[in-house]
């Protein structure tokens, strides 16, 4: 199996319940594609760069996935379909992260981290 990060933005209107209920089902797809969820993170309600569909906000998951590449692509099938899901972005990856994403991080820890990922301090 091979390592992905998906990212997936709904629309402004759901609950963040809702949201949740939609990275569960997606989740559930790839449990029965003989898949897995390792991590998944909600990033929140953000304002988006430019309109989608009448949108000018959308709510953001991330999820990092161990899958084949079949459950993969029946994931992003089913995901193009959704009504509530405006973009999605999939990447293969050679590892996944351990711990929170940059996105979680705080502004002034992220440099620190990245002194740490590389090893050089200064």
């Amino acid at each position: 199996m091979s390592f992905y990060e998906t990212t997936f933005i709904a629309r402004q209107d759901l609950t963040p319940n809702s949201v949740e209920e939609l990275a569960d089902k997606y989740t559930a797809l790839l449990s029965e594609l003989n898949g897995k969820v390792t991590k998944r993170e909600n990033w929140g309600l953000r304002v988006l760069a430019y309109k989608i569909n009448k949108n000018r906000k959308g709510y953001y998951m991330f999820m990092n996935i161990d899958a084949p590449a079949d459950a993969i692509k029946e994931m992003e099938r089913q995901m193009r379909f959704d009504e509530n899901i405006l973009r999605t972005l999939t990447l293969k990856v050679d590892t996944l992260e351990e711990g929170p994403s940059a996105m979680l991080v705080p502004k002034g820890r992220r440099s620190q981290r990245q002194f740490e990922d590389n090893g050089s301090e200064e």
